[in-house]
């Protein structure tokens, strides 16, 4: 089973076992973090060209009938699909369909003993409600099938939660068969976001849209309550070929003589097509380019990291036009690309050779029954020569030993959900040199636990082999900006411009440099506007928000009347606040692009990411009344929405209510006081009003709570600087600069403040550790020149 969330965000639903409120808090940040601010790919070519989507017939009036319709006619296709995860995703709750122990089975966490039992013919659960009691609860819904199956239970008010005590459905010699909790390793209580009546087990918002067919989630925002639809309850085959009415009226017309067609989905793409291996490389040819990319935007629209933006998606449609898929990003992969976080393999494949090579997901995988092809390497060997790749030679490990096996070194696993083994798709040459320099796993290391990453290295280099590097050659770029590197940005800006890079790895770039307001980030943003991709297009936009707003209205408003929503309502976005002296055309294009925005947020006001996003969206606009409605109304969704607290805080800030931004903070600080932003928040604000004394005591709070956060370092040195403790500024300063020694910010204020007491001791220190750390850096010699003045 896998949940996905219909946020137009780059956050998806994770049952993860690590997962934690930090990430819950980071993935919302990244909303407001958004708000604030005929091709054939060889291997010396260019990988990152846009394929287009098959064209499909205008069915502007199909409907949706159902698999059983389908069996009449592709009944062997719809045997095959009933076998699949995807005919049983999700299930009226009966006799047939429950997989777990219903008989008065008790099962305990954190102190709850929650009892799941049954009786004429329902299924039940006592547990902890909302409000912590123990409360029985009929189970409607089943959720999934293998390695899990996970219950749904409805409320009055239309929601759906997923409880998040599972069963285990492997085999009882596989550790299965038994009832368990999906974080282990935490302690949630009623209380929790996490709990399972919370929103982030919300099928409604999270899961529903990937679980069935032709979802309408139909929140209604004045009631609060939910009148969710669908026209099949499970994934069934208009799914992924789209409404099939026509389709069947076309058949009964035709008759014998019907070719097929008038569906939305046009699976052209590999027709006719055949691999044939070239024996001097042992690598297979695709014997037609591949022109479209409609298989992998069908699969994608929930096998993608990504957030939902409007409700009416049908298979064949622009994916980029419904969802806002996730770029290469920190917290979501590692920085050489590898999946972290639950990514869902289209992003991971993104960065493949093999996508870039023209295969498609059917090119592995049956599409009926997901199932693989073949068995271990045979898959593989369909492409690859098994006489040069299938033997030890090549794999160096025993025959038929999990060494040998093609998926162990290229495609490694990662659980999540506890039991729930994936492997990456970006189908990798093992790096374990890569694992030396930035942490990041590899699959050596992934059975040899005993020996490290340079251990590994070395093994390679033992062979008398010169190591690959693969295709994905972009980790140098994101490990330097995850160390704040000095050319982090010079890296970063070479990956973004170089089109042989991944598409996704050079959007993930692009929006890394929106930390680098420079004018190679700016030449490196202002070229990928022009992509071919859409999601670096996107991620352009957001590189270029740093440019004053006359030039960040020339540069953008071009991308109000992109071809592709998620596109336009970047722009939107970033020119909310830029729109002065704009001409007519250019507002009404903004106008329009707006309106796409504001209807996004509004699709998820069912959550506080989306009040909070367009209360930030109307604060930008100065529509500070209705900003202010929506910030409170995420606060009344979700007290526990930290970021809702700093940006209403920071609405009152900007028309001069200082003391209302003040209890704003104070308030939020009573419901998580262990929160560094908040701290530091209040601690700007006791500066604005000039309290000093105060404003220093909440910023080193907010210091001490986030240790790695170095510009919670600089402003606290700078606060320990204005209320003259000099040896308590210098010390937070070498503090920060131990754990991030290419601080910029840290060491021009250490070099500042050594000048103002006179300390020529730390004055050579700075400014020597600026020469020898940016030594070609335009801005740092500047200050140099001005300092010594």
């Amino acid at each position: 089973m896998k949940s996905k969330s219909p946020q137009p965000t780059d956050s998806k639903y994770s049952s993860n076992q690590a997962k934690s409120r930090a990430l819950i808090y980071a993935l919302a940040g990244v909303v407001l973090m958004a708000v604030i601010a005929a091709v054939y790919f060889y291997e010396n070519k260019p990988v990152s060209k846009q394929l287009a989507i098959a064209p499909a017939p205008s069915l502007t009036n199909a409907e949706y009938l159902g698999s059983e319709t389908c069996a009449g006619c592709h009944q062997k296709e719809f045997a095959a699909w009933k076998t699949s995860q995807h005919a049983k995703a999700m299930q009226h709750a009966d006799v047939k369909t429950v997989l777990g122990n219903f008989n008065n089975i008790d099962f305990t966490y954190n102190g709850i003993t929650s009892t799941f039992m049954q009786r004429d013919g329902n299924y039940y659960v006592r547990t902890d409600g909302a409000d912590g009691k123990l409360t029985e609860f009929k189970i409607s819904y089943t959720f999934g099938l293998d390695p899990m199956q996970q219950y749904l239970i409805e409320f009055p008010d239309g929601r759906m939660q997923a409880l998040s005590i599972a069963w285990d459905s492997r085999a009882e010699d596989q550790g299965g068969q038994r009832w368990f909790h999906l974080y282990p390793n935490e302690k949630i209580n009623s209380k929790d976001e996490l709990h399972w009546t919370k929103r982030t087990q919300n099928w409604n918002y999270m899961c529903a849209d990937c679980h069935s067919t032709d979802v309408k989630k139909n929140y209604d925002e004045a009631n609060n309550t939910y009148k969710t639809t669908w026209k099949e309850i499970t994934v069934g085959c208009e799914a992924c070929h789209g409404p099939g009415s026509e389709h069947v009226q076309q058949a009964k017309v035709a008759g014998k003589e019907y070719s097929g067609g008038h569906l939305t989905a046009q699976f052209i793409e590999r027709n006719s097509v055949a691999w044939a291996i070239n024996p001097a490389t042992g690598n297979a040819v695709r014997s037609t380019p591949r022109t479209t990319d409609a298989e992998m935007q069908v699969c994608a629209q929930c096998h993608s990291r990504r957030g939902q933006i409007a409700d009416g998606y049908k298979p064949g449609m622009n994916f980029h036009d419904y969802y806002r898929a996730a770029a290469l990003e920190p917290g979501l992969y590692h920085v050489d690309g590898q999946q972290l976080d639950e990514v869902y393999i289209w992003g991971s494949f993104e960065q493949s050779k093999m996508n870039h090579m023209g295969v498609t997901c059917s090119d592995c995988h049956d599409p009926h029954t997901q199932k693989l092809k073949a068995e271990g390497n045979a898959v593989c060997a369909g492409c690859h020569l098994p006489a040069k790749y299938d033997a030890q030679s090549h794999h160096r490990h025993k025959p038929g030993s999990t060494g040998a096996q093609c998926a162990n070194c290229h495609m490694p696993e990662k659980t999540y959900m506890v039991i729930d083994p994936r492997r990456d798709h970006s189908m990798r040459i093992p790096r374990p040199d890569i694992s030396v320099i930035t942490g990041a796993p590899n699959a050596c290391n992934n059975c040899h636990r005993e020996d490290d990453a340079a251990w590994a290295a070395e093994a390679i280099k033992s062979w008398g082999v010169t190591q690959p590097k693969g295709f994905q050659q972009f980790s140098g770029a994101y490990h330097a900006a995850a160390t704040n590197s000095p050319d982090a940005n010079v890296q970063l800006a070479n990956v973004a411009s170089n089109q042989m890079h991944p598409a996704i790895a050079r959007a993930g770039a692009l929006e890394l440099l929106a930390n680098y307001p420079t004018q190679m980030s700016a030449f490196s943003a202002t070229k990928a506007l022009n992509d071919t991709d859409p999601v670096v297009r996107r991620a352009a936009i957001t590189a270029l928000q740093f440019l004053p707003p006359e030039q960040k209205l020339a540069q953008l408003s071009p991308l109000l009347n992109d071809k592709v929503r998620t596109v336009r309502m970047e722009a939107a976005n970033a020119l909310v606040d830029a729109m002065l002296g704009a001409s007519p055309e250019q507002l009404q294009a903004f106008n329009k692009a707006s309106a796409e925005y504001v209807a996004a947020q509004k699709f998820i006001a069912d959550t506080p990411e989306g009040q909070s996003a367009i209360g930030s969206y109307y604060a930008r606009q100065g529509n500070y009344a209705d900003a202010e409605k929506h910030m409170k109304m995420a606060l009344q969704q979700e007290p526990n929405f930290i970021p809702a607290y700093v940006n209403l805080a920071d609405i009152y800030r900007m028309q001069g209510r200082e003391a209302d931004s003040e209890l704003t903070l104070r308030n939020g600080i009573k419901v998580a006081p262990q929160t560094a932003a908040l701290h530091h928040a209040l601690g700007l604000s006791l500066i604005r009003q000039k309290n000093i004394t105060d404003a220093v005591i909440e910023l080193r709070k907010s210091a001490q709570l986030a240790p790695d956060n170095t510009r919670y370092a600089y402003v606290l040195a700078v606060a320990y600087n204005s209320a003259g403790k000099n040896n308590e500024a210098f010390s937070e300063i070498r503090r920060a600069l131990k754990q991030s020694p290419n601080d910029l910010d840290l060491l021009i204020a250490g070099a500042t403040f050594a000048k103002q007491t006179g300390d020529t001791v730390q004055i050579r220190f700075y400014l020597q550790e600026l020469v020898n750390r940016y030594p070609n850096d335009a801005n740092v010699r500047k200050f140099l020149q001005e300092f010594n003045q």
